[in-house]
């Protein structure tokens, strides 16, 4: 485990596998409730990247992992966590990376593409429509349950499936339920400047992921941007093999 410091003076944690490796990192961007350890090691992505013969480093966003977990809404929001992926280009040194994001991680990404030109290529998943029209994840279908379930210290208080289910995830990625509310809450509502991003990029969208309805107006916002569809839905979309694959294909291409 290593770390950096943010811009906002937090101590930023960050894993590493094969440092040596040839080429430009490929950084990892976790989504919301879990750390780096259950959205990309558990999933496998990281192994089937290490065993491409690439140098992976994945962030774990404040409020997440060994990361600092603060309880004020004002240390979170998409902006400040895109700042803490050039903070961690810095730490890293080096022109170029590669960068990859699920969910709420990938709408970080797409706001770092905005504002940093060290990111060669990109990769996002688990975002569609909502990216394009309102800067966030597809608001319109993301129930409260995910801020409802954060709520009771005892979650045997929760009554909703998709409470407890979200809930049990939170508990086994050991989060801070504050820290988590506190980054629900800071949560940004207007479009992302999606023409700025000049790196070549993919969306990855699952055929049964409503958070990823409207891929194609996502893939249109972005110069270049190609759609490749899953059979999946959110929940398992990067533990499935083609999910890794096609960022690696996407990635070496």
């Amino acid at each position: 485990m290593r770390s950096f410091v943010s811009r906002d003076g937090l101590e930023i944690a960050y894993d590493e596998w094969a440092a040596t490796a040839p080429g430009p990192p490929v950084v990892l961007h976790h989504g919301f409730g879990v750390d780096a350890h259950l959205g990309w090691v558990v999933t496998g992505v990281v192994d089937a990247l290490t065993n491409a013969g690439r140098h992976v480093v994945a962030i774990n966003v404040r409020g997440s992992g060994a990361s600092a977990k603060p309880h004020d809404p004002g240390s979170y929001g998409e902006y400040t966590l895109a700042g803490d992926v050039s903070s961690l280009f810095d730490a890293l040194g080096g022109d170029e990376f590669d960068l990859v994001g699920f969910s709420h991680g990938a709408i970080v990404s797409l706001i770092a593409a905005t504002q940093e030109p060290r990111v060669r290529r990109l990769v996002v998943g688990g975002v569609g429509a909502g990216a394009v029209e309102l800067g966030v994840e597809e608001s319109r279908v993301v129930p409260r349950y995910m801020v409802d379930a954060l709520i009771p210290d005892d979650p045997a208080e929760l009554t909703s499936p998709a409470e407890i289910g979200f809930r049990a995830l939170v508990d086994v990625a050991q989060s801070d339920r504050l820290a988590l509310t506190a980054l629900a809450r800071s949560r940004h509502d207007r479009p992302i400047p999606l023409h700025r991003i000049t790196a070549p990029t993919l969306v990855i969208a699952g055929n049964r992921d409503r958070l990823t309805r409207g891929a194609d107006a996502l893939r249109a916002a972005i110069h270049g941007a190609t759609v490749q569809m899953l059979d999946t839905d959110h929940i398992r979309a990067t533990t499935t093999p083609e999910f890794a694959s096609a960022t690696i294909d996407f990635l070496t291409g």
